[in-house]
């Protein structure tokens, strides 16, 4: 009998003890903290590979800054392996800098792109700064695109690992857990490095990066039921004076007073705590991509023992994650636009430039979301993708810049225009919504203005106002003048300096499509002034109609001309000075319909002009620009101050002044033309370019009827060149020459044409 109850006692505390034993392994629940710390929290995908190597199931993920990115993209469902994949592709310079693609930007947007080197705000003309280099546009796509098979899980507690990250509220310096919402928008906003993006709202909340509060949120994964945390450190250590070369540094630095005192407390609680070895790393070092990931795996092998007997203690199954399936198109059926206060429904949906209703791609939603974000009206775009049943709801949350005025400047330098320094005042909202207006100012060798006003109307008919008054001056040979002018013959006379003005007003409609083909209609008044200070004695023989002033000024044209226009762009080059891709076709036809007739021989005629062109990428550095020009009249007047006239280096001439290398400035002059250009672009360093150049061309009077447009090319020039991209514009250095004449030229360009 006292066997029998030895036996009972036995087996009762046996199986006692099996299921306490038992209960223990199942209560335990692994929790993954992640800290923040720029490109190096690349080093947790490194440190993921090892652990899911090990066979550990992770049973909750917290994660500040990068630490949640990474996090909140392995809890949505990626494997260390997948991760590693995406991470090894991704441009995180493009990424960071925010760098909107030009194919992005409305004719209006490209032209005011390339031609200011610095922009401010201008606000009760008072000059304030940004508040950050970048609205972190790119990098919120990037995350909406690969979390988007996760788009309806609003609470993180749902996903397939249960996820929080951390954020600073940057009113009052308290953290904000993030465990719910838009899972893009609050790893984003946990993301928010202070200067570098600018902060984040949700609900109601500023938010900037959760590292400046709490870099490794381990108490907030315990109190969710972590109670076993494996912890991944690639926070910044506090720098050596030598360390702190930069403002980013600084930042860092100052944040790291409070990290690295609470981390003494934090890693005590850490059972499993890797520390790769990254103290070589940068936060930006983003091109060092592997060798960071690699010393997350190196690290956490040094763990692998504890990894594999946490793992053996799980009881769990290995470890297998199904691959996610990248979504590469959707279909939006309703557009819910918010915080559009300033600018119209039309406006943003014409810039979005898809239809409902219809299935698109993710990268033709990126490219109208960079559309908006390339006009400057926005200082955030977020948006959500939500399930509606039938589709997906697209709920565009828009934050719109308070500053409606802008202080440009831009500095250039030509052979032609000569030196000259722009300041410009841009004003959006000038008369109605979706309006801008803009002036140029321009001082230097050549006083010029440049006024525009643009409604842009998105999907409808624009409106544009333009005014321009060009002046420059040139020497040029006598004999265009007399052929041209019906100029008295003088034998003494080789070369006269010619001065062009020129003022024309411009008012149109134009229609764009996907931001990178434009036709435009329009009206046009021209005032135009050919004059010369050379001729200074009266000419009383001379039955032309000019005559000198009391100044002592020849006009060979004095006249205004009202015409009527239309204009076919497609541009989808990738630079305007540096292209590498792209095609390029722009044609334009004027009608003449009335003059002052300074000179009395006005009828009405019309002139044709286009180019077409495309760059071939040849190999790596390597690029081929090909380019097909021509021009023509069409009538029987006898004006000749729209002739084509070739010659000189640049963009942007007056009128029909064509670029034409081997001669100078306003050489060869015709009423038609055709032109063949081709430029080999070898960028042997970062942003410096090794060019050579060749043009081949006949220019003449009635090219066309005659047939001579198809003979052999009666002018040919070569130009061998240097380039520089600068903060001021493209620096252009050209020797040019040609066969036919004994003559050489340099053409210098510096900053951006205007």
């Amino acid at each position: 009998m006292k066997n029998i109850l030895a036996l009972l006692i036995f087996v009762f505390f046996g199986v006692l003890g099996i299921s306490q034993t038992t209960d223990q392994k199942e209560s335990r629940k692994i929790g993954l903290v992640l800290s923040g710390g720029g490109a190096k929290g690349l080093a947790h995908i490194g440190a993921l590979k090892v652990i899911e190597e090990a066979g550990v199931k992770i049973d909750y993920i917290g994660g500040t800054s990068m630490g949640a990115i990474v996090g909140a993209l392995y809890a949505s469902g990626y494997s260390a392996q997948e991760l590693d994949s995406i991470f090894r592709v991704t441009d995180f310079s493009s990424l960071i800098q925010d760098n909107v693609p030009r194919g992005a930007k409305t004719f209006y947007e490209k032209e005011d792109s390339e031609r200011y080197a610095l922009g401010l705000p201008f606000t009760n003309f008072n000059v304030t700064f940004p508040q950050a280099i970048s609205g972190g546009q790119n990098i919120y796509n990037e995350l909406v695109r690969l979390l988007f098979h996760v788009k309806d899980i609003q609470d993180f507690k749902r996903l397939p690992i249960p996820f929080l990250c951390i954020a600073t509220n940057v009113e009052t310096g308290e953290q904000v857990l993030l465990d719910n919402g838009y899972l893009p928008e609050a790893i984003m906003a946990s993301g928010t490095f202070p200067s570098l993006f600018e902060p984040t709202e949700i609900e109601g909340e500023i938010l900037i990066d959760g590292g400046v509060v709490n870099n490794y949120p381990i108490d907030e994964l315990k109190k969710i039921g972590a109670n076993l945390i494996i912890g991944v450190d690639v926070q910044h250590g506090l720098a050596t004076r030598e360390s702190l070369s930069s403002a980013t540094e600084i930042l860092l630095q100052i944040n790291n007073y409070r990290t690295v005192s609470d981390m003494k407390e934090k890693v005590e609680k850490t059972e499993i705590y890797i520390r790769p070895d990254i103290d070589d790393f940068s936060v930006i070092d983003f091109d060092k991509g592997s060798e960071i990931v690699e010393s997350g795996e190196k690290a956490a092998y040094k763990k692998i023992i504890e990894l594999q007997e946490i793992a053996k203690n799980q009881n769990a199954s290995p470890i297998g994650k199904d691959a996610v399936s990248i979504a590469d198109s959707l279909t939006i059926n309703r557009l819910i636009i918010k915080g559009n206060d300033r600018y119209t429904r039309g406006y943003i949906k014409g810039k979005l430039r898809f239809n409902l209703a219809e299935k698109i791609s993710f990268n033709k939603l990126k490219q109208g979301i960079n559309n908006l974000s390339a006009t400057g009206n926005f200082k955030t775009i977020r948006y959500e993708l939500t399930s509606n049943g039938l589709g997906t709801d697209l709920i565009l949350k828009l934050k719109e810049d308070p500053t409606k005025m802008f202080l440009k400047m831009s500095a250039h330098y030509d052979d032609l225009y000569k030196s000259a320094a722009l300041i410009n005042f841009t004003k959006k909202n000038f008369l109605l919504k979706d309006d801008v207006a803009s002036f140029d100012f321009i001082l230097g060798d050549h006083i010029r203005y440049n006024m525009q006003y643009y409604l842009d109307k998105g999907l409808y008919w624009s409106f544009g106002i333009n005014s321009k008054f060009t002046d420059f001056d040139e020497e040029i040979d006598f004999e265009l003048i007399r052929t041209n002018f019906n100029a008295p013959n003088d034998p003494n006379i080789r070369e006269i300096n010619l001065d062009v003005t020129d003022l024309t007003n411009q008012v149109y409609l134009q229609t764009v499509w996907r931001e990178e083909f434009a036709i435009t209609l329009g009206a046009e008044h021209k005032l135009l002034r050919y004059s010369t200070r050379t001729l200074n004695e009266l000419i009383e023989e001379s039955e032309t109609a000019f005559v000198p002033t009391a100044s002592e000024r020849t006009f060979f044209e004095n006249s205004s001309y009202f015409s009527t226009y239309g204009k076919i762009t497609l541009d989808t080059y990738d630079d305007k000075y540096f292209p590498t891709k792209g095609i390029f076709f722009d044609s334009d036809f004027h009608l003449y319909l009335f003059s002052s007739d300074f000179n009395e021989n006005f009828k009405e005629f019309s002139i044709g002009k286009a180019r077409l062109g495309t760059v071939l990428p040849l190999f790596h550095n390597l690029s081929l620009q090909l380019e097909g020009e021509g021009g023509f009249k069409l009538g029987t007047s006898g004006i000749t101050s729209f002739d084509f006239v070739l010659g000189g280096f640049g963009n942007d001439f007056v009128n029909n002044f064509i670029p034409f290398f081997g001669y100078d400035f306003l050489s060869l002059p015709g009423n038609s033309f055709v032109k063949a250009y081709g430029k080999l672009d070898y960028e042997f360093a970062p942003k410096n370019h090794f060019l050579f150049s060749a043009n081949f061309a006949n220019v003449a009077d009635d090219l066309f009827r005659t047939g001579e447009w198809f003979a052999e090319p009666s002018f040919s020039g070569y130009g061998l060149g240097y380039g520089f991209e600068s903060f001021l514009g493209p620096i252009q250095i050209y020797y040019s020459w040609t066969p036919e004449i004994d003559n050489s030229n340099f053409f210098f360009s510096i900053g951006y044409w205007f």
